[in-house]
């Protein structure tokens, strides 16, 4: 079988971990990722649930740009919270 060489970027923390956790089973980074690639193939889908965090839709970005709008023109009013309670 001929191979392809595939090249991403991720951050080095997480790629640190990953290559620890994989190779605690024996695996290396390459294998995971082969394996990953083999099931998405497979099922055709991503095999764990993707969503969409709510805070980012339109609607709630729109909401919150207004509502910035509106504290930098009115000053706005500081509410302290005291965590000590």
């Amino acid at each position: 079988m001929e191979q392809a060489m595939v090249n991403f970027r991720m951050d080095r923390k997480m790629k640190l971990d990953m290559e620890k956790i994989c190779k605690k089973m024996g695996l290396s980074m390459t294998a995971a990722f082969t394996m990953f690639a083999a099931k998405v193939i497979n099922e055709k889908r991503i095999p764990f649930e993707v969503s969409v965090d709510p805070f980012y839709s339109e609607t709630n970005m729109k909401r919150l740009r207004k509502s910035i709008e509106q504290m930098e023109k009115t000053g706005g009013t500081i509410h302290k919270v005291n965590l000590d309670d």
